[in-house]
C-alpha cells in the first residue's frame, strides 16, 4: 500500500534560489484583491517552532500556522506547546495538527484501541493548548494511497474520540493519485471521503497534500488557484508546497525550491528557515482562535 511518506526534515541553509519564493509577492496580493470568486489565504507549517522573533516577517505573508499537538513526525520534542497565545498576539490564525501512527506501528495491533486512546490524548492536548471547543484537529496521515484495514481502523477511532470529545475531526492525508493498476488510481482523501458514511457519525475536514507540479506551481507565494485545483473535491485545505520537494513528481516547478530541494522566505530574520506552504479558504482554517 505504502507509496510515499510525507517528509519532514531538520533546518537547511538558505541558497540564491530562494530568491524565487519572494517572486510574484505582490502579484499574488493583487490577484486576491481583484479576481472575482472565493479569497484564499495562505499558511505554513513546519515540525520546528520558527521563534517569536520570526513571527512579524511571517505574518506579512501568512494569514495562518500549522499548530502541533503532539510531536511532529520523527521528533522527539514538540516546540509549539504553548505558543498558542503568541501566534495569536501576532494575528494568526490555525490549522492543529497530531501525529498519527504508520502502518508497521499499529500491523497486529488492537487498532481501535489505540487510535481511541491517541484521539483522547490530542483532544486533551488542545485543551491544555487552550483551543476552543468545536476546533478542528487534523490527524497528520503520513502515507499516501488506499489506507490498509488497520489504518482505516485506527483513522476512524481517532476520529470519533476527537469528536466525543467536543472537537471537530479533520485529516491530513495525500491528495496525490496512486496507480493501482488497471487504469484506476486512488488518494488517501478520496479513500477517507469513500469511507466516511459506512464508518464515521461525523464529517471529516480534508487537509489535502498534493505537491506535483502540475497542478502545484511549487514554492511560490502566489500559490494555484481556485482551491479545487488540488484534485480533491471539498478539500479545506491545500498544502502545495513541502520542504523538502518530492522530487519525482516536482520537475516542473523544481526553480521555485532552492538548490537543497526546501522551500524558503527570501526575508530578513527568515534566513535558513524551511516551510510547507498551504492554501485554505479561511485565515483559521481550524476555527482555532
Amino acid at each position: 500500500m505504502k507509496s510515499f511518506q510525507h517528509p519532514h526534515r531538520a533546518l537547511a541553509s538558505l541558497t540564491l534560489a530562494a530568491f524565487f519564493f519572494a517572486a510574484g509577492v505582490a502579484d499574488f496580493h493583487a490577484q486576491q484583491t481583484h479576481e472575482t470568486g472565493p479569497k484564499t489565504f495562505l499558511g505554513f507549517d513546519r515540525n520546528d517552532y520558527p521563534g517569536d522573533a520570526a513571527l512579524p516577517a511571517l505574518r506579512q505573508h501568512f494569514d495562518f500556522v500549522g499548530y502541533w499537538l503532539t510531536n511532529p513526525p520523527g521528533e522527539k520534542a514538540n516546540s509549539w506547546a504553548g505558543k498558542r497565545a503568541r501566534l495569536m498576539a501576532e494575528g494568526f490564525g490555525f490549522a492543529v495538527l497530531a501525529n498519527g501512527r504508520v502502518d508497521a506501528q499499529l500491523t497486529g495491533k488492537d487498532a481501535k484501541a489505540l487510535g481511541r486512546k491517541d484521539g483522547a490524548a490530542t483532544a486533551t492536548g488542545a485543551t491544555r493548548e487552550h483551543f476552543p471547543a468545536g476546533t478542528i484537529l487534523f490527524l497528520d496521515q503520513e502515507e499516501g494511497g488506499r489506507m490498509l484495514p488497520e489504518q482505516a481502523d485506527y483513522l476512524f477511532a481517532w476520529t470519533e474520540a476527537v469528536a466525543a470529545m467536543g472537537f471537530r475531526p479533520g485529516v491530513y492525508g495525500s491528495g496525490q493519485p496512486v496507480d493501482e493498476g488497471h487504469g484506476e488510481s486512488i488518494t488517501t482523501a478520496q479513500d477517507i471521503a469513500q469511507q466516511v458514511p459506512a464508518r464515521h457519525l461525523h464529517a471529516i475536514v480534508l487537509w489535502v497534500y498534493q505537491d506535483a507540479c502540475p497542478p502545484s506551481n511549487g514554492c511560490t507565494l502566489r500559490p494555484p488557484s481556485p482551491l479545487r485545483s488540488s484534485g480533491t473535491a471539498g478539500a479545506e485545505i491545500w498544502q502545495y508546497a513541502q520542504s523538502p520537494r518530492r522530487r519525482s513528481i516536482t520537475a516542473a516547478c523544481a526553480k521555485t525550491y532552492a538548490a537543497d530541494g526546501n522551500c524558503y522566505v527570501n526575508e530578513p530574520g527568515l534566513s535558513g528557515i524551511h516551510l510547507d506552504l498551504s492554501v485554505a479558504a479561511s485565515s483559521d482554517p481550524s476555527h482555532g482562535r
